[in-house]
């Protein structure tokens, strides 16, 4: 089973295709907004080169945030479409668990997940180790609230880690490498493999971004 992960959520944006568990390729590219006219050139040099046509691709997962709005929004839109004029499933993950699942091999207690959600607050979630479980809601707060939460040893990664570094230090706590800050799709291939594996695809019409953040949509009415 060949797939296609896309996670557009941040300034990394981030494509990797998959055999099965295996991840054939992937890429992470450094870019203002994801925007259309990038997303399918990038895709097709991507199989290309692993040699896979796009007809062969037997599903799709993208990262639903929470992030950038704007890229959010195209990179949710080109999962979708390609998901329907291929009739092939598609599953959307939270970027937040994808950037969990980059730094699970790391021993802690918990993991911490905060992102930049600016305006002084953060997007953020606790998961327990080792078996990733959720432990709240995805949250959107300030980081002195979010260190309420934690218990134990905990692993913070995020590009919060490097906005709010010292608010933390004087726990009992572990900084992960800025390398793990932000999710790749290789890591929401991971996440995506279990749910395709599982036939636990969901509603592709009904499929929308994670918005915690809806006033920094800047949609005007």
């Amino acid at each position: 089973m060949y797939f296609l992960s896309i996670e557009p959520s941040t300034k990394i944006f981030s494509l990797a295709l998959s055999s099965g568990r295996r991840v054939l390729r992937y890429r992470n590219m450094t870019v203002d907004k994801v925007l259309e006219h990038s997303i399918v050139p990038a895709v097709d040099r991507l199989l290309a080169s692993a040699g896979v046509p796009f007809k062969e691709l037997d599903a799709f997962a993208v990262g639903l945030g929470p992030g950038s709005f704007t890229s959010l929004r195209v990179g949710l839109a080109t999962v979708k479409a390609f998901a329907m004029a291929t009739g092939k499933p598609v599953v959307g993950v939270s970027s937040l668990d994808v950037i969990a699942r980059g730094v699970a091999g790391l021993a802690c207690d918990e993991i911490c997940v905060l992102s930049d959600a600016r305006r002084g607050m953060v997007y953020a979630a606790i998961y327990e180790t080792p078996a990733l479980r959720r432990k709240t809601d995805y949250l959107l707060t300030t980081v002195e609230n979010v260190l309420n939460h934690v218990h134990g040893c905990t692993l913070f990664t995020g590009d919060g880690v490097g906005l709010y570094r010292n608010d933390i230090v004087g726990r009992r706590q572990v900084f992960a490498a800025q390398k793990f800050w932000y999710p790749q799709a290789k890591h929401l291939a991971q996440i995506a493999f279990e749910r395709l594996a599982a036939k636990d695809y969901d509603d592709t019409g009904r499929l929308v971004p994670l918005y915690l953040y809806p006033a920094d949509c800047q949609v005007q009415k």
